[in-house]
């Protein structure tokens, strides 16, 4: 394998910079993000847009199903995603029967069983199911769509929750990927978060994944949680290093108790204060990058022959409601309460709450509440963010061939934004086009942002194009854009 020229052969990002840049703002799994969604409560366009696929080119392209289980049976006080806390196993039947019943109007509008390269499982706790319902729900999903046979099947897992014998369950399923929520393994912050596992249970379940032949084991991990220390966390980045997972997802814990109601379980005074949740994030990408991990971009990172790092390398990389991914950007169909689909330049987002999902299901309605029809500028800003986020660098010559426009006009506000960015050796600003240094993709989210039309209006500047100041714009976004501040983007 030739030598890999991207961010991990850099130097790390200095506190001044991490300070500067290390910002609030969206995830961009998503452009525009969920909180420009507007009000569609009765899933009319949902199903138009459906059913317009099915008599057009992208009929014959592969789409992704997303799945969100809501149920979890004890509550993580940092928690941002929309959960059900309950021990009553029995209320997943119920559920699994609705979502046969989205299934059921999903397949009538679009017609067919459409291929599907891409199968996740969210939550929640997916695994809340039983053998059983986890069984009869893959069947329901291969009787209304056709699972490519080399498909990614992925499958989010609280490692409390799951045994070796329900890993084989999985793996007998088809699921080939699996992503465990670890957060932390000090004893004292999985005491202060309600989140308590041992790095020796974790090991063993890793060590079943690989026997039984998962593709790919993700672990998640989150910095800035209560009682962490600078200390504390780096002995957690050593000892998940050397579990050796594929990939690493490393997010920042935002502190919103006025809008997650369990994070009022988390006494303030006990959080690290911002310098420590730098000297954590700084100390954190060091590590896993000493330890052989390649830094995919914003919070990821794979080992150096993983498909995602491969793809980084080569430049396949996309962006999708699940992060980075190999996949190609096509149409997502998401089901069960609060999930986004993507379907052509449409978002749809379900109703958040068990009760409507249920009473819209029993009408014979796609539980749709609310969406957003992307306009020419969303287009053409949605290419210019993924191109930044996905490849780092955003080329003008296929931009403007595809939107017609002229980039360097278009974009004027946002290049010269983009200066003071290449002053600090984020960027470097070539006549036909912007490219994202070694060192600026620790900080592509900022680099994105400069494009967003949205968060420039936050700010107070509607006459775009242009964009915010850095600082404003952390201020404007007390949610991450619309995005879960932690993680769960796709299901907010």
């Amino acid at each position: 394998m030739s030598p890999d020229p991207t961010p991990w052969d850099c130097s790390i990002p200095d506190a001044d910079l991490l300070r500067r840049f290390d910002i609030a703002g969206p995830r961009y799994t998503s452009y525009p993000t969920a909180d420009r969604f507007r009000a569609d409560s009765d899933g009319q366009r949902h199903g138009e847009v459906l059913a317009l696929r099915a008599f057009g080119p992208a009929a014959q392209q592969p789409m992704s199903v997303y799945v969100h289980i809501p149920f979890c049976e004890s509550v993580c006080y940092y928690c941002a995603c929309n959960k059900v806390v309950t021990r009553h196993h029995e209320r997943a039947a119920a559920y699994v029967d609705a979502l046969e019943m989205e299934m059921g109007l999903v397949r009538r509008r679009l017609g067919a069983r459409v291929l599907v390269s891409q199968l996740h499982f969210g939550g929640g706790t997916p695994t809340f199911l039983s053998d059983r319902e986890l069984s009869l729900l893959m069947a329901l999903l291969h009787r209304n769509f056709r699972l490519a046979a080399d498909a990614e099947v992925s499958i989010e897992v609280d490692p409390r929750t799951i045994d070796v014998a329900r890993l084989r369950h999985l793996r007998t399923l088809g699921f080939n990927r699996l992503s465990f929520g670890v957060q932390d393994f000090d004893p004292d912050v999985q005491r202060a978060v309600h989140r308590e596992q041992s790095v020796e249970s974790v090991a063993a379940l890793i060590g079943a994944s690989r026997d039984l032949g998962f593709r790919s084991v993700n672990v998640d991990l989150i910095y800035g949680l209560p009682m962490q220390t600078p200390a504390s966390f780096a002995r957690t980045v050593e000892q998940v290093a050397a579990l050796r997972p594929d990939r690493i997802a490393l997010y920042g814990y935002a502190h919103l108790p006025h809008r997650f109601k369990p994070q009022r379980r988390i006494e303030a005074s006990a959080l690290p204060p911002a310098a420590d949740k730098l000297r954590m994030l700084s100390g954190a990408i060091a590590g896993f990058i000493a330890r052989g991990y390649s830094y995919i971009g914003m919070d990821h990172f794979a080992l150096a022959d993983d498909p995602l790092a491969v793809a980084k390398r080569e430049g396949r990389l996309h962006r999708n409601f699940q992060g980075y991914s190999t996949q190609p950007d096509c149409d997502l169909v998401a089901l069960g309460v609060s999930a986004i689909s993507k379907v052509g330049a449409s978002f749809s987002q379900n109703v958040k709450t068990l009760p409507e999902y249920y009473a819209a299901l029993r009408e014979g309605r796609l539980p749709v509440e609310r969406g957003l029809m992307l306009d020419q500028d969303d287009l053409v800003r949605r290419d210019a963010i993924m191109a930044i986020m996905c490849q780092g660098r955003l080329d003008f010559d296929p931009i403007e061939r595809s939107h017609g426009i002229v980039a360097t006009e278009y974009f004027a506000r946002e290049l010269e934004r983009l200066r003071r960015m290449a002053a600090d050796g984020l960027v470097t600003l070539e006549p036909r086009a912007v490219q994202v240094t070694p060192m600026g993709w620790f900080f592509v989210r900022a680099v994105a942002m400069v494009f967003d039309r949205y968060l420039q209006a936050r700010a107070g500047q509607s006459d775009m194009p242009g964009a915010p100041s850095l600082t404003s714009t952390a201020a404007a976004m007390s949610t991450d854009g619309g995005e879960a501040p932690v993680r769960f983007s796709r299901i907010l």
